[in-house]
């Protein structure tokens, strides 16, 4: 497979829109993106429903759909568009994927004779609320980024900070579904048992050392059947897409509670997504080649293949921005906190399905994967408050004289994503935000 015939003509960086928004220098949603969304009119008691961005509008599908204007297969697909979320239409696969996408490239180029049909379609962003996009039945957190486990296993261990099988197995757990919220939906502060190296005893109260973790979600489409793993050759072919993913959690409850059997209370609280998928035929153009160090073990055969090699990788921009509740009431903007990609990680989304599946696991359509926290090598490339600030050692000082070690009641984390290069149309994410209520 050649980096040419991953690419069809949706791709093309010269298209353009008759949606002139669409066109606009660093929006996240040119006519080259066309992310999904379960989204509504703000305050509106009709039900959810699904839409594709495409600047600063949404098309409402189901309205598209009664408008009969497409046929074959991106008809068919656009039927299963018309529910509150999207996990019909993931389940379709592929081919369907591809050809609604085709005909909303087409019907939104500039000069269409379907403009006008399409945009008696067009909803306002800025006059939607959103739902989560599908829903999610499963939810595993992976554990990607070598930057990452290095950095927090050497506060653990610092003679031996990752552990013999990192550099074997795609590390990860089994989540909490039930707390993944669409961006937006702020949470109050956890409260857990916690106990301090000097302290005989543990104690009850709210959570001391909360954190966010920079991640990217990774939607399943169509599933397997159980006992029939996913190759790591068709592992792509399963993947809907990709969204941000904040996976919020509480150091001082993890610190306690996570050995011997990992993650509990400290991240079942809250985790934020964006509300865009962005589709995996989208992010095409920046697939990259994935590579691991000679000097490290080399993934076992059902981990490898030339494919993965040559396309494994993706280049996603991620940047964390803090606004805390004194910025906000003096009107100051959101700062950086730090930015990586996603390209540093050490596994493939196509490593995490093949692996994920190889037991005989069957996924099911709108699960979603965590990729981990994304670390890039970095200090400033660091996707958590743990390591940025090393385990609240170091103060961050941010510009107006504020201090963070962790978070604090009233902060709001604004995470980005976005993709660009030369020869390719930029495209984005959206955003994901979410602020923290104090306890009760």
């Amino acid at each position: 497979m050649t980096k040419t015939n991953l690419l069809n003509e949706t791709h093309n960086p010269a298209l353009v829109s008759w949606l002139e928004s669409a066109n606009a220098k660093n929006n996240d949603f040119p006519i080259q993106n066309l992310p999904f969304a379960s989204f509504k009119l703000k305050g509106d008691k009709a039900d959810f429903r699904v839409g594709v961005a495409i600047g600063d509008q949404v098309i409402d599908l189901k309205a598209l759909f009664a408008l009969n204007i497409f046929d074959g297969d991106a008809q068919v697909a656009l039927e299963q568009c018309c529910q509150a979320q999207l996990n019909a239409f993931m389940a379709m696969g592929k081919r369907f994927w591809s050809a609604l996408r085709q005909a909303l490239s087409q019907a939104l180029t500039q000069g269409s004779s379907l403009q006008a049909k399409v945009e008696s379609c067009l909803v306002a962003q800025a006059d939607v609320e959103y739902a989560l996009p599908c829903q999610i039945g499963d939810y595993t957190d992976f554990y990607t980024s070598i930057h990452h486990a290095t950095s927090v296993g050497k506060k653990f261990r610092p003679d031996n900070p990752l552990l013999p099988n990192y550099k074997w197995v795609p590390i990860g757990y089994h989540g909490r579904s039930s707390s993944i919220e669409v961006s937006g939906s702020n949470f109050k502060r956890p409260k857990g048992q916690t106990k301090a190296p000097t302290a005989t005893e543990p104690s009850f109260g709210p959570c001391k050392r909360l954190d966010y973790e920079m991640e990217v979600g990774i939607f399943i489409g169509n599933g397997n059947a159980i006992g029939e793993p996913i190759s790591i050759e068709q592992a792509e072919d399963h993947v809907f897409g990709i969204c941000l993913f904040n996976d919020w959690s509480a150091r001082d409850i993890q610190g306690w509670e996570y050995q011997p059997l990992g993650p509990f209370l400290s991240k079942s609280f809250a985790s934020t997504i964006s509300p865009w998928i962005v589709t995996s035929e989208a992010l095409a153009p920046y697939k990259a080649q994935w590579t691991r160090d000679v000097a490290d073990p080399q993934p076992l055969p059902y981990l490898e293949s030339q494919q993965n090699r040559d396309f494994g990788s993706l280049d996603i921009s991620l940047q964390v921005l803090i606004e805390t509740e004194s910025m906000r009431k003096s009107a100051q903007a959101p700062v950086q906190l730090s930015q990586s990609s996603f390209k540093d990680s050490y596994w493939t989304v196509a490593q995490m399905v093949a692996h994920h599946t190889v037991n005989g696991c069957n996924l099911r359509s709108g699960d979603m994967f965590g990729s981990g926290t994304q670390s890039g090598p970095k200090p400033e490339e660091a996707g958590s408050m743990l390591e940025l600030s090393n385990a609240g050692a170091e103060p961050i000082t941010l510009p107006n004289g504020e201090t963070r070690t962790f978070l604090e009641d009233g902060d709001c984390v604004i995470m980005k994503g976005w993709c660009e290069k030369a020869g390719a149309a930029r495209i984005g994410f959206g955003e994901v935000n979410a602020t923290i209520l104090a306890a009760d």
